[in-house]
């Protein structure tokens, strides 16, 4: 007896399965756009793995399948938009060639419109809420982000003192005078600024060129100090 002829794939049974497979590609980004959102909005603390899968629209066994704790969830959020992007922004360095003041302003212009302008720009304000609660988080943080971070700046610094352009500078403290004012517009947009009249709103890049002015000349007008 005859077997029966093989029945004819069509494209109409292609396309489920490519879908299917487009999906599950897509889940670990899905997971961690929507892991970013909820723990900008509500903090580590207060953000159940399960929030995080409904908004993903995948169940919380899927979730774990990529991600074993909440904690590795967190950790892959920040490696996803902060720390994995050093060495891009240290070739960045290497690359550019003008003079040291730019360069400052460069990169501090730059990390606005990456990280400030975007919603991973919460992730410092919860770091620094929740460190407390949460000793593993902060040191988690404390050696992807803030350590590279500055290695980063005390290279741009270096730059300028090796090229003549700046004078000579305590690298472990001078570092912090480029930090704290992109902290305080962190803060700022996290906290203050929703609550605030226009009048009173900060244009960022305005006040980041009036921070690297006052870095770079002072506020004393040249000439003896008084």
């Amino acid at each position: 007896m005859p077997s029966a002829p093989p029945t004819p794939s069509s494209d109409h049974d292609a396309a489920p399965r490519q879908r299917r497979a487009r999906r599950k590609e897509a889940r670990p980004g899905e997971l961690l756009d929507a892991a970013l959102q909820l723990f900008v909005e509500k903090g580590f603390a207060a953000t159940r793995v399960e929030e995080v899968a409904a908004r993903a629209g995948v169940s919380k066994g899927t979730l774990f399948l990529y991600f074993p704790s909440k904690e590795e969830l967190f950790k892959a959020v920040v490696r996803e938009n902060l720390a994995g992007r050093f060495p891009e922004w240290s070739e960045e360095l290497d690359q550019f060639e003008g003079h040291s003041a730019e360069l400052v302003r460069y990169c501090l212009h730059t990390w606005w419109e990456r990280v400030g302008m975007t919603p991973a720009s919460g992730i410092t304000k919860l770091v620094m809420s929740e460190a407390g609660m949460f000793p593993e988080i902060a040191a988690f943080y404390q050696q992807e982000v803030i350590e590279p971070g500055h290695a980063l700046l005390r290279r741009v610094l270096q730059r300028g003192m090796d090229r003549g352009e700046m004078r000579v500078l305590d690298l472990d403290y001078a570092v912090y005078s480029l930090i704290a004012p992109m902290i305080f517009l962190l803060m700022w947009k996290h906290s203050m600024a929703p609550c605030c009249a226009a009048s009173a709103q900060i244009e960022p890049l305005t006040f980041i060129d009036n921070q690297v002015d006052l870095l770079l000349h002072g506020m004393l007008v040249p000439g003896p100090t008084p």
